[in-house]
């Protein structure tokens, strides 16, 4: 166990003991690195630059601007299935939304203003990527090599604490299909739409009926002269979220510009809209419980909402309802994707692949279905591995760690990886809500730490394996009770139908931010900077009683320290 700064405590405290000159409270220096500009990492520059001192903050993004997911998916149709007005930072609310349901690009735009406002983009290094990370026991540092995308080069940086903000679904994978190489059309996949392409009076063919295949075909079949869709799995296509305020039947609609300059110009009543929205989104848990009756009045609801839209006699339906619960694969809104799958120019085809040809699809049969173009909509590597080399202590690789399986710390850490970080990690409460306050309550969990070891003057604290082990035990004996852990083939069992559920978090959206809400330091193994663990204490003088500070505060407020008791 590393509990000091030395490897032998006995011979250690016979050395001199000096005392360090700074009040109780100063904040040692730290650099801090992050992985990636999207949403999580905007945020993470943000509070940094809030409520940290005495830091060198710094972002390495692949891409050449900030927006993350919203920058990298461009395809037809993409956006996002979180009401609008929900899916923004509580800290620089929106009135300006132009629907109840935004666009991809509209929340690209969100995220680049966002960055310039706040000044969040001198932090940012674009077309930086970190392709190795390694923990030094001995200094208590991140050692990285960062590959600049423009040049070629590969330099090297130093931090102490890495934080890993690149996102769960940004590896994308191509299926695994006979010659696919050999097509000689246009070959796609939706999370790197080619900015060139036009496919209007195309024949195109689109693989998958996830979340991204079910925005593309819709947005997509108006312009094509035939499409052909190949629906793998059947899939909950479900009126929307918070139905309660969207549009007829959980549709989209557009905000007028009256309810726009209201909420401009009340802020207590724009409050008001977005938490009745958010209320709609937090209180759904009790509906993914397996055996719950709200489970069972949303597989009812969502059966003849998916029959009303296709048609009770419809063929498809036998393909498309799962026997499966609601929200064992995440539930999609889907607005007009049922609808499209009628249309005069659209194909469905359930018969399986055979290979793919020059001039298209073959199926099981035998038949050959030309097309000019092939849109692969097959999502991304789940696995939560990490792309390149995370070495932790003892020489330990990450991702072979996780080879098997991935296991985290409250989903923000994981054992063996000391000053690490990351957002959205095995195990995290993303199978329902917004993930904009998934990701402000990481980080101010993650500024807790940082703070603690800036100010106690600890070089290291990683998750103990033990307390992990426990989480892992807990979360899933838990996750059997959900419908996440019923008969489906979906991303929060690692692509898998009856692997253990290792995305989603063993409990509430509410239960989640509650967890978070005082780090449980117990369970982390921590490292003293120096070998005296109350050298921290300084000289005597606090930064409580520097001459600005109110050095009689505790005669104000008697219950002041007692508020998450009494909440």
């Amino acid at each position: 166990m590393h509990t000091n700064g030395t490897s032998n405590g006995e011979n250690a405290h016979t050395q001199e003991y000096t005392i360090d000159e700074h009040r109780l409270g100063e904040a040692r220096h730290v650099r801090i690195v992050c992985i990636g500009a999207g949403a999580a990492g905007l945020n993470l520059a943000y509070h940094v630059k809030k409520y940290l001192q005495n830091v060198d903050f710094c972002i390495y993004e692949k891409n050449a601007s900030v927006g993350g997911t919203w920058l990298e998916n461009s395809y037809p149709g993409v956006g996002c299935d979180i009401p609008a007005h929900n899916y923004q930072y509580t800290w620089e609310p929106n009135p300006d939304w132009s629907q109840f349901y935004s666009s991809g690009p509209e929340i690209r735009t969100y995220l680049e203003a966002v960055a310039e406002k706040h000044g969040l983009v001198d932090f940012i290094q674009f077309r930086h990527q970190v392709v190795e990370a390694e923990w030094q026991e001995d200094d208590g540092t991140w050692h990285l090599r960062v590959l600049d995308l423009a040049t070629g080069n590969v330099q090297d940086d130093v931090c102490h604490f890495f934080i890993n903000a690149g996102g769960y679904l940004n590896d994308w994978v191509w299926p695994d299909i006979a010659g696919l190489d050999d097509f000689q059309g246009r070959l796609i996949h939706s999370a790197s739409w080619p900015a060139d392409v036009e496919l209007a009076g195309k024949r195109v063919a689109v693989l998958g009926n996830g979340s991204s295949g079910i925005q593309i075909v819709p947005a997509l079949h108006p312009r094509v002269a035939q499409m052909v869709t190949f629906i793998r799995n059947p899939t909950w296509v479900t009126a929307g979220f918070a139905q309660k305020y969207s549009g007829p039947n959980g549709t989209n609609f557009a905000y007028s510009e009256e309810q726009k300059q209201r909420f401009r110009e009340d802020s207590e009543a724009y409050l008001v809209y977005r938490k009745g929205v958010e209320k709609e989104l937090v209180t759904r848990f009790p509906l993914l419980h397996k055996d719950s009756p709200e489970q069972a009045a949303a597989v009812r609801f969502s059966r003849e909402e998916m029959q009303r839209r296709l048609g009770t006699d419809n063929p498809l339906l036998d393909h498309l309802v799962p026997d499966f619960g609601v929200g064992c694969r995440r539930p999609t809104p889907g607005v007009g994707y049922l609808e499209a799958l009628t249309q005069p120019n659209v194909r469905v085809v359930t018969d399986r692949i055979l290979r793919v040809a020059a001039e298209g699809v073959v199926l099981e049969g035998g038949e050959l279905i030309p097309v000019d173009a092939f849109i692969c909509a097959t999502g991304f590597d789940v696995s939560f591995r990490p792309r390149f080399p995370v070495v932790g202590r003892d020489g330990i690789d990450l991702a072979k760690q996780w080879e098997h399986r991935p296991t985290g710390y409250l989903s923000l850490a994981a054992a063996n990886m000391p000053n690490h970080f990351m957002f959205q990690g095995p195990n995290s409460p993303v199978g329902h809500g917004s993930a904009m306050q998934i990701i402000e309550h990481s980080t101010k969990y993650m500024l807790k730490m940082i703070y603690k070891a800036q100010t106690e003057r600890y070089k290291a604290f990683a998750p103990k394996a033990s307390a992990v082990a426990d989480f892992v035990e807990h979360a899933d004996k838990f996750l059997e009770r959900t419908v996440w852990a019923g008969n489906c083939k979906s991303w929060f069992k690692n692509g898998t139908v009856d692997g253990p559920v290792t995305a989603l978090h063993p409990g509430s959206r509410i239960h989640w931010f509650h967890m978070l809400t005082n780090p449980r330091y117990e369970d982390w193994e921590w490292t003293s900077e120096k070998r005296n663990r109350f050298a921290y204490l300084g000289n005597g003088f606090s930064t409580w009683e520097m001459p600005e500070r109110d050095v009689t505060w505790y005669l104000n407020d008697p219950s002041q320290g007692y508020e998450t008791l009494i909440y």
